[in-house]
């Protein structure tokens, strides 16, 4: 970075003890010399060989590789010797002697004599000068500049070659191979690099800038001058910066029209894989699937079959999701060369994907409308099942309520049986309408001759429920009648059997209420009048009952009721009727009796002054006064052997004392009538002799 007094560039070449490499200080000096522009070169060089710690042929060696490799541009050699050794007139004597063959002049000069031909700021601090120089920092500097030089110049050619290319307007299938791979090198970092050294080489210049002046120190401190060659280095990075940040620019556009036109080709490929699966296989799949099945085990199976098919769809559904993600967000970018392209794309997927979908949720409505109908049609089988069994089980009712019970109970089941068969014509008329739609959303299917089996057993299951259950509704028609005939059965049995007890409470009543025989004629004929009634009454209530046991024959006889009969009803109603008949007439017979007693003892009755009667008739009360009292003593005897009195002792004794006490009054009447002949009698015989 030093400059001599004409300010030409200072050229040091520090020599070592050690073997020193013609061939490479020539190729270094090659180097170095190439770093500064022609401008610099013209002003000259001033050599400073540093041959202190080298021999001198090596340093006479060194001068005269000079004059080869920049004899024009050296105008002054200073050769640094060493305090000893060499012979001064040696040296001397030969580079003098040399001087007009070498093109420059060739001083030895020791190094505190070297400020005599340059100043001390341009000498750095191994030959007493004050110039800062770090020479790995400027290494590492250079080959920095040198790595960016190099990787810049070669990025640029490829990016030129790229965006050429693409302005081309070359497909990428007709692109040569190597015009559509990646630069060697990455832009981004090549940039960064780039402006780090700028801004390395800007720091140096204003630093070098600060110090101001020439070449003297101020204050002890010298000011730095930057290097030519780094001051030629900026105007060559900041152009490397500039033309790569166009061709990065055309590049980024280059690759943002590939990736989008790389994008679009992706999704086109994508949407046709997808248009081309749901309508080839999708679709495929559903024309396969048209069944309904015959059961709700088949229509499960069917809806199985289904999820899988359509898990198999949701896949694509969700591919179809991500692209027209993926084409709504270019489309909002806003390239007008692709909006035509991507509509048409995005629309033709929305079609395909929504029709399939369509289809799918149909194909699902029908499975689900299916297994409805099938549900419905077993639940509807079982009750007709159940009402079967009822129907054909024997009834054996235990009575009226529990036959009403059961018939409360076929009627609740014929009822839920039409209701449900209500529900399976609705769900069978819904399923057949969809059915009738199907042909709508298939691609040229024949759908009503592949619905034509679905059809026939969708009205085969409905006509047989129907038939199924008219014979229900005929069997329940039977039964029912079966049932009120048991009924009524049931109930002339328990009228039967009331009738029983009617005619017992009779024959009770008759034994134990009606003993009294009446205190005069007229009473018993009253007594006798209300007997004939109670008897017609019983008469009536037996007849009853012998009807309705005649109509539980007739009804056991229709109802094929072999094992039923009347029972011990029939013998009952007999017994008491034969017991009731016994005690009837023994009645009757005692109050003809009690009759024929209260007239004999009629013409006395009530009068003190009756007319005479004649023995007979006292005989004839007595007599049946005897037989009634007799017979008040006698017990009912019915058929079976048992016997009964009427009444309580009580009412016999009060009865059998009235008609004792009619008897001593006819005895006493009888008396008083002796009494009154024998003393007519006596009168008379006292008459006869007074006469006499």
């Amino acid at each position: 970075g030093g400059k001599d007094r004409r300010s030409g560039l200072i050229l040091t070449i520090p020599l070592c003890t050690e073997q020193t490499s013609m061939e490479e200080l020539s190729a270094t000096l090659d180097y170095l010399l190439s770093i500064p522009s022609e401008k610099c070169k013209a002003r000259g060089f001033t050599v400073i060989v540093d041959g202190r710690k080298s021999p001198w042929t090596v340093v006479k060696t060194v001068v005269l590789m000079l004059q080869n490799v920049i004899p024009a541009e050296v105008s002054l050699v200073c050769v640094v010797k060493p305090d000893e050794f060499w012979d001064k007139k040696v040296t001397h004597f030969c580079f003098w002697k040399e001087k007009d063959r070498l093109g420059f002049e060739v001083i030895l000069v020791s190094a505190n004599k070297l400020t005599r031909y340059i100043e001390p700021c341009q000498l750095t601090d191994e030959f007493g000068g004050s110039l800062q120089y770090d020479h790995m920092d400027w290494v590492s500097k250079r080959l920095v500049f040198e790595k960016f030089t190099k990787e810049s110049t070669s990025l640029l050619d490829e990016l030129a070659i790229i965006n050429e290319n693409e302005r081309a307007g070359q497909p990428d299938k007709a692109r040569p191979p190597d015009c559509n791979v990646l630069p060697s090198f990455d832009p981004e970092t090549v940039l960064q690099t780039g402006h780090e050294l700028l801004s390395e080489l800007q720091q140096r210049r204003f630093n070098g800038s600060e110090g101001g002046g020439g070449g003297g120190g101020v204050g002890g401190v010298t000011a730095w001058s930057p290097m030519d060659d780094e001051l030629l280095a900026q105007p060559q990075v900041m152009k490397l910066l500039d033309s790569l940040r166009e061709q990065y620019t055309k590049y980024q556009e280059v690759c943002r029209q590939r990736s989008r036109r790389s994008q679009l080709e992706e999704i086109q490929a994508k949407v046709m894989q997808v248009v081309n699966w749901l309508e080839g296989p999708g679709t495929e799949q559903l024309r396969t699937q048209w069944g309904i099945g015959d059961s709700i085990r088949a229509s499960q199976a069917l809806q199985l079959k289904h999820e899988e098919i359509e898990s198999q769809h949701s896949e694509w559904f969700a591919v179809y999701v991500e692209l027209n993600q993926q084409m709504a967000a270019l489309l909002n970018a806003g390239d007008e060369d692709d909006l035509a392209e991507l509509k048409t794309l995005q629309q033709q997927l929305s079609d395909v994907c929504y029709r399939q979908a369509s289809q799918l949720e149909f194909r699902q409505n029908v499975l689900q409308s299916a297994h409805e109908f099938h549900s419905t049609a077993q639940d509807l089988s079982q009750q007709l099942d159940g009402l079967l069994g009822m129907l054909c089980a024997d009834v054996a009712p235990a009575d009226g309520a529990a036959i009403q019970q059961t018939l409360k109970h076929l009627e609740e089941k014929l009822k839920s049986v039409e209701g449900a068969l209500q529900v399976l014509r609705e769900k069978g008329q819904g399923l057949l309408d969809q059915m009738s739609n199907q042909s709508s959303w298939f691609y040229g299917k024949d759908v009503p001759v592949e619905n034509k089996e679905n059809i026939d057993h969708i009205h085969s299951v409905m006509e047989d429920m129907q038939l199924r259950k008219q014979r229900c509704e005929d069997m329940v028609d039977v039964r029912r009648l079966k049932m009120l005939q048991m009924v009524q059965l049931f109930k002339c049995e328990e009228d039967a059997s009331q009738a029983v007890e009617w005619l017992t409470e009779l024959l009770d009543a008759l034994l134990k209420t009606h003993v009294r025989l009446g205190d005069d004629t007229q009473e018993t004929k009253v007594l006798l009048e209300k007997h004939r009634k109670f008897v017609d009454v019983a008469q009536s209530t037996y007849d009853y009952g012998r009807q309705l046991l005649q109509a539980t024959v007739v009804l056991c006889q229709s109802l094929r009721c072999t094992t039923r009969s009347s029972g011990d009803t029939l013998p009952r109603l007999n017994r008491v009727w034969k017991q009731f008949t016994v005690t009837a007439d023994e009645r009757q017979h005692r109050l003809e009796m009690a009759s024929a007693f209260h007239a004999t003892e009629c013409p006395w009755e009530g009068s003190e002054q009756v007319e005479l009667l004649d023995s007979e008739v006292f005989e004839e009360v007595e007599t049946v006064g005897k037989s009634l009292l007799d017979r008040l003593t006698v017990p009912v005897i019915f058929p079976d052997g048992s016997e009964q009195f009427f009444g309580s002792p009580g009412d016999m004794a009060s009865s059998a004392e009235n008609i004792r006490d009619k008897l001593k009054l006819a005895e006493d009447k009888r008396l008083q009538q002796e009494e009154a002949e024998h003393l007519e009698e006596e009168a008379a015989l006292e008459v006869g002799p007074e006469e006499s």
